[in-house]
């Protein structure tokens, strides 16, 4: 049995997982499509930014940063975009749909459904 002391306690006896972090996107292309997996390090959220040419960026970030003035200082060659930031693993893919239209489609389901009861 091993013995555990001191403040390293569940690591000592395997409690605590290594390599735990988040896991985003990494890519910077025009076609939508990202295969390349990282493991963030430093920083606690996923991010898919979109240029208006069509360009989209994909990477982790530190969620602090996810505001259209600090992603304009950090992107400086990129003057117009939109952008996603997210908590859960892999969650900047290019995709989900957007929250609005998933709430939308889920909404107007509903109401159809309801309808066809009446």
């Amino acid at each position: 049995m091993k013995r555990c002391l001191g403040p390293f306690l569940l690591l000592c006896c395997g409690m605590l997982p290594l390599g735990s972090g988040l896991s985003c996107y990494k890519c910077s292309d025009y076609t939508g499509v990202c295969e390349n997996v990282h493991e963030c390090t430093y920083q606690d959220s996923c991010i898919s930014l979109s240029e208006k040419g069509g360009k989209t960026i994909r990477q982790c970030i530190r969620y602090t940063d996810c505001n259209y003035a600090r992603l304009a200082q950090m992107f400086p060659a990129i003057s117009d975009f939109t952008f996603r930031c997210c908590n859960s693993n892999l969650c900047n893919s290019g995709n989900t749909l957007p929250t609005a239209t998933a709430t939308v489609t889920v909404v107007g389901l509903l109401l159809s459904v309801g309808w066809s009861w009446i």
